[in-house]
């Protein structure tokens, strides 16, 4: 049973390590490839793009596939895709490889959760969702700065390193994994895009795309951002992205406390702040080595902590649509990260290599904004008003505390 929840996290390991580690070697693509380090980071885009727009439709179209055999499928088509990466002679080809990389990894990562608590009986399920989406967690920490070290010579040598974790989990749930039906209950496109008619889960998909749109029109351009403090030395990029990812993890599970702690509003606004400021700090971080590893330090806490937040606040919601309004977070994320890359390109063209941040720091006060905005706590009945009319609005209020504490916290 640990054996085969560890090979569905080696998948979902070697699936963010694919989506993260572009930011670590966008500078050796553009200079193989002749292209400019803008036009290597909308590789980041159209991945996040794809997997964004292919996740509910593939999702919908595979509803009824028994589970192994989808697993599998998805594993193999990621895994042909990033050996296609690897050999890809030129830059459009690449777009081309990133696409079905994409697609591999919007029907893996959803099945493989959902496998993990077919697994195990309904009181080891929450540590077994743990177990897994822990892959994507451990990516961030491990496998970026890993994979830039790797391709600090040659970047296709990333490429080949997540060939070889997706080809491993493959081939041992291939071995190990037994077959796992389809959901009687499968959810069609109609139904997975109707929680969109809630004006509060439009809000709240809304905020987390402007959240990450900020956050990775940064990170996808680290490596230019804080070149001041590198001079472009692969080992010292790995190591401000390994404090990131080890941020990352520790925001992850700060995350988690502070929101039954504090409630999800002051989270968003305390952590969107932390942002803010030091986006516009980051052109004069970037100088020097201590200045970029505070920024590794600060900014991973504070966006992990939100993207625990943001699930937990769309859960709370309806807890009865929780998943499908977990699948519609996370849509909304990929698309965000597909935008930032956008974001990142022009503010570097309009404001240059040092100073494109500013344009993050400006996009995270809007997202500041909108999640100041849209979680309000609603307005406190007249006394005039009657008693009833308090209590009617008190009850929604309470439960919405009530679900709050206890619906799931992660990403």
């Amino acid at each position: 049973m640990r054996l085969r929840l560890l090979l569905l996290a080696l998948g979902t390991f070697a699936v963010g390590t694919d989506t993260m580690v572009m930011a670590g070697i966008l500078g050796r693509i553009a200079g193989d490839l002749g292209v400019s380090v803008p036009a290597a980071g909308q590789l980041v885009t159209v991945f996040a793009l794809s997997y964004a727009l292919l996740a509910p439709l593939l999702a919908a179209a595979t509803a009824r596939w028994p589970r192994r055999r989808l697993l599998l499928a998805a594993l193999a088509v990621f895994t042909a895709a990033n050996a296609l990466s690897a050999l890809a002679p030129d830059y459009p080809t690449l777009l081309a490889t990133r696409v079905l990389a994409a697609a591999g990894a919007a029907l893996y990562t959803p099945n493989a959760s959902a496998a993990a608590t077919a697994l195990v009986p309904p009181e080891r399920r929450g540590r077994a969702l743990a177990t897994v989406l822990g892959g994507m967690t451990a990516a961030t920490a491990l496998g970026v700065p890993l994979g830039t070290y790797v391709g600090r010579a040659d970047w296709r040598a990333t490429m080949w390193l997540v060939t070889a974790l997706g080809a491993v989990a493959l081939l041992g749930l291939a071995a190990f994994l037994r077959e796992l039906p389809a959901s009687a209950q499968a959810a069609g496109l109609r139904e997975r895009l109707a929680p969109l008619r809630d004006k509060r889960v439009l809000a709240a998909a809304a905020t987390t795309f402007a959240f990450f749109l900020s956050f990775q029109s940064v990170y996808i351009y680290l490596g230019t951002a804080v070149h001041p403090a590198t001079g472009g030395d692969a080992d010292k990029l790995s190591t401000i992205l390994l404090v990131t990812g080890v941020a990352s993890v520790a925001g992850s599970w700060l995350g988690g406390h502070v929101v039954d702690r504090w409630g999800v509003r002051k989270v968003l606004l305390v952590g969107s702040v932390i942002s803010v400021v030091f986006f516009a700090a980051l052109p004069w971080l970037g100088l020097t080595m201590p200045g970029a590893l505070v920024y590794a330090l600060a900014v991973p806490l504070a966006g992990w902590s939100i993207s625990v937040a943001q699930p937990h606040r769309l859960a709370s919601l309806r807890p009865a649509d929780a998943p499908l309004l977990l699948s519609l977070n996370s849509s909304a994320l990929y698309l965000g990260t597909a935008a930032g890359g956008g974001a990142g390109s022009l503010a570097i063209a309009l404001l240059g290599e040092r100073w494109f941040p500013l344009g993050a720091s400006a996009l995270a006060v809007v997202a500041l904004w909108l999640a100041a905005a849209t979680t309000r706590p609603a307005a406190k009945a007249p006394a005039a008003a009657g008693t009833a009319r308090m209590r009617t609005e008190a009850v929604p209020a309470a439960e919405s505390r009530s679900r709050q504490e206890s619906s799931p916290s992660g990403v």
